[in-house]
């Protein structure tokens, strides 16, 4: 039987253990509600602006068990600051992009099934659109039901560094929907807020309203 391998706390991670554990609890609690299963999604959150780092969930971790050793720091290039830390998701220029161009101070990817069905569902249209429903008023900045939120849906792909490109382009137009999150067609949800705390906001009122959505479409025969 394979014996599963052992990962100490970096010297590096030691100061930001606060922040690991309490995405430490993140992993596990989208793992109990199935947005998280297996080693899919990963977690960062900014421990620095000048430079850039993030400290971030590091590649290949079951985020139902992660333990404080499973994390890295990456710097604005994707990569870890330093050789002997743990390499990061291929997605980790995603999480840059998003701390860079659109001040996110965490960014949280899941893989629900809801987002998955409506990531291939909405793709022809570019983007989810949510709308009139008092749960949006869990979003940042949002005060009444009449809202209408589109979600864009970018197509899966293994070129992170041109999808980050665009992501960052997407954020930087003046009339950009690109706000609350956004989908990877047959892949997931990728969302954002200041602290962990409010990006995980964001995600449950997120895979709260996909649920709401994808039984309403069943219901109405349009899946």
């Amino acid at each position: 039987m394979a014996t599963l391998k052992a990962y100490r706390v970096h010297p590096l991670i030691e100061p930001h253990l606060d922040l690991v554990r309490d995405l430490c609890e993140t992993g596990q609690d989208f793992h109990r509600r199935g947005w998280s299963l297996g080693t899919s999604s990963n977690f960062s959150v900014v421990v620095s602006r000048e430079p850039l780092v993030l400290l971030m969930t590091g590649s290949g971790f079951d985020k139902g068990r992660l333990e404080p050793g499973h994390f890295t720091l990456v710097g604005a290039n994707g990569a870890t600051i330093e050789p002997t830390l743990l390499k990061p998701s291929a997605e980790a220029l995603l999480h840059v992009a998003l701390a860079q161009s659109g001040g996110a101070g965490s960014v949280l990817h899941t893989h629900s099934a809801d987002a998955t069905v409506l990531s291939e569902a909405s793709r022809s249209q570019a983007e989810l659109v949510i709308e009139g429903y008092e749960m949006l008023k869990g979003l940042a900045g949002i005060t009444t039901h009449e809202t209408r939120v589109a979600l864009p849906v970018f197509a899966n792909t293994q070129d992170i560094a041109s999808l980050a490109q665009v992501v960052a382009a997407r954020l930087a137009e003046p009339a950009s929907t690109l706000k609350y999150g956004f989908l990877m067609s047959g892949h997931g949800l990728y969302t954002w807020g200041d602290s962990i705390a409010s990006a995980r906001r964001h995600i449950e009122v997120l895979e709260f309203l996909f649920q709401v959505v994808t039984k309403k479409r069943l219901l109405s025969g349009r899946i």
